[in-house]
C-alpha cells in the first residue's frame, strides 16, 4: 500500500473521488456505532476509548469495527488492537509496516492559516495562502477546515525496534478504589467551585448514591459504600459538575445527562483498571430508555464525544497511575 495516503492524497486523485471515500468512511462509522445495541457492546466500547483516548471518539470506533473484521478473518490473531499509529510514527519509532498489511482508515483534519492585525474580530480574519506571509503586525492561527482519509496501523501489523515497555498499573482487589484517585477527583470538584459533602446513607440525598445540587454548589456522595463505589460516584457526579450547561440545557431530559455522567465514570474508572461494568451498564440503559423520541443507540452515540471530552479535562488533571491512552511508548515519555 502506497505511503502517501498516510499523509496526503494522490494528485492524481480527484475531489469527487476523494468525499467519495469520506462518504465510505463516514457509512463504515455508522455501521460501527449500530453495532452497538446491547449494554456489553457499549461497555466494551467505553472501555476500548478510554484505552485509546487520544484519538476521537470516530475515530475510536473506526479502529475498533476494522481491527474486529480483521480479527475475524484471520488477519491478526489479537481481538483487539494495543498501539496505533501512522506510518511515518512508526517509523520514528524504528518499525516499518509488514508487507502487505493494509492500515485502518481514519478521518484526518485538514486544516489552514489565518492571519489577522484585528485578532479580537472574529471577522477580520483571511486565509494565508499555501506558503505566503503574514503581514506586518498580523497574528496567524491555523484552523481545522475539513477531513482527509489517513491511515493507522497496529503494531502486530508492523516490526522493527522493540518498543519501551509501558508500565501496568496494579491490579485492584475487590472494594478498593485506585491510589489517589479520590483525592484528585475531590480536588478537581473543589476548584470547579462546589463543596464536596459526605452524606451517612441514600435516604439523606433522596436514595441516590451521590448527587450535585448546582444551585447550592455542593456535591453529596454516600459513606456507607465500599471505596471503589465511593470513587466512582464521585467521579460520576463530577461528570455532572463539568456538564453544568448541558444539564441545564437537558433539564427535561435527565437522560442524557445520567448516560453523559455515568459514560465519563467509566471511561475513567476504565483507565484505572477499575471495573465498574456490574453497576453502570444497567444504570445507563435504564437512562438511555428513559429519553422521549430518542432510541438508547442515538442518546448513547450522540453523548459520546462529548463524554469523551469531559473524561479527558479529569483524566490530564489526575497525578495517577493509568493504563496508556493508544499510542506507542516512548523511551523519552516518563
Amino acid at each position: 500500500m502506497s505511503v502517501l495516503i498516510d499523509t496526503a492524497a494522490p494528485a492524481t486523485t480527484t475531489k469527487s473521488e476523494r468525499d467519495a471515500k469520506l462518504d465510505a468512511l463516514r457509512e463504515r462509522l455508522d455501521d460501527a456505532v449500530a453495532a452497538l445495541v446491547t449494554g456489553e457492546d457499549w461497555r466494551r466500547a467505553m472501555e476500548f476509548a478510554a484505552r485509546f483516548r487520544s484519538r476521537s471518539w470516530r475515530n475510536v470506533c473506526l479502529i475498533w469495527a476494522q481491527h474486529l473484521a480483521a480479527y475475524e478473518t484471520g488477519q491478526t490473531d489479537a481481538p483487539t488492537p494495543t498501539y496505533v499509529a501512522g506510518f511515518n510514527q512508526w517509523k520514528a519509532l524504528g518499525r516499518h509496516v509488514k508487507k502487505g498489511v493494509h492500515g485502518y482508515q481514519i478521518f484526518a483534519p485538514v486544516t489552514a492559516r489565518f492571519a489577522s492585525s484585528t485578532p479580537s474580530d472574529a471577522s477580520s480574519w483571511q486565509r494565508l495562502p499555501k506558503g505566503a506571509r503574514p503581514g506586518p503586525g498580523e497574528v496567524v492561527r491555523s484552523q481545522m477546515i475539513g477531513t482527509r482519509l489517513a491511515y493507522v496501523w497496529d503494531v502486530s501489523g508492523t516490526e522493527g525496534a522493540d518498543l519501551p515497555a509501558q508500565p501496568e498499573p496494579p491490579r485492584l482487589l475487590r472494594g478498593q478504589a485506585p491510589h489517589g484517585l479520590w483525592d484528585g477527583l475531590a480536588a478537581q470538584v473543589q476548584a470547579r467551585g462546589f463543596h464536596l459533602l459526605t452524606a451517612a446513607t441514600a435516604a439523606e440525598i433522596g436514595g441516590a448514591n451521590g448527587l450535585t445540587n448546582y444551585t447550592a454548589r455542593t456535591v453529596h456522595v454516600r459513606a456507607d459504600m465500599d471505596d471503589a463505589q465511593r470513587v466512582k460516584t464521585l467521579c460520576h457526579e463530577l461528570g455532572h459538575v463539568i456538564d453544568e450547561p448541558a444539564a441545564r440545557d437537558a433539564a427535561a431530559h435527565r437522560g442524557i445527562a445520567e448516560v453523559t455522567a455515568e459514560s465519563v465514570a467509566l471511561m475513567v474508572s476504565s483507565a484505572h483498571n477499575l471495573d465498574t461494568s456490574d453497576y453502570t451498564v444497567p444504570y445507563v440503559a435504564g437512562w438511555a430508555t428513559s429519553v422521549p423520541g430518542r432510541s438508547p443507540l442515538d442518546v448513547v452515540h450522540s453523548t459520546a464525544e462529548r463524554v469523551r471530552s469531559i473524561a479527558l479535562q479529569i483524566l490530564d488533571g489526575l497525578d495517577t497511575a493509568k493504563t496508556g491512552d493508544g499510542q506507542p511508548p516512548r523511551e523519552d515519555a516518563a
